[in-house]
């Protein structure tokens, strides 16, 4: 078992070197269609606009991000749950955050951005 506020220190450490200002971690790798991810964004980084993988809620453990779709922006900040609206959508980052994203994957749908980031 791991701190999930010292993994998301550890990541936001990673985000703030990278090109792509995020870093992510699997929490779950174990599980064939459940999927938990850790992932931090630093201040001013994005998720472009993706579809959504399936069935997905995304709880903010620290900071505060911006879930916009073509319809509405929905804004949160720590200790806030969202489910994930069933369109396309993206993520910015307000300020640093650190968020679980979890997911069951629709093996028709790509998995979002956040799942496939390649390591830097």
């Amino acid at each position: 078992m791991k701190s999930l506020h010292e993994l998301g220190q550890e990541l936001l450490t990673r985000a703030q070197e990278a090109s792509s200002g995020r870093a992510t971690a699997t929490i779950n790798a174990e599980h064939r269609s459940l999927k938990q991810l850790v992932l931090a964004l630093r201040a001013g980084s994005a998720l472009s606009e993706h579809e959504n993988p399936g069935q997905a809620t995304l709880q903010l453990l620290s900071g505060t991000a911006i879930v916009t779709t073509a319809e509405t922006a929905w804004r949160g900040s720590a200790g806030d749950y969202l489910v994930i609206p069933d369109r396309k959508h993206d993520l910015r980052a307000v300020s640093d955050i650190v968020v679980i994203l979890t997911f069951v994957k629709d093996p028709n749908r790509p998995e979002p951005p956040a799942a496939t980031d390649p390591k830097e």
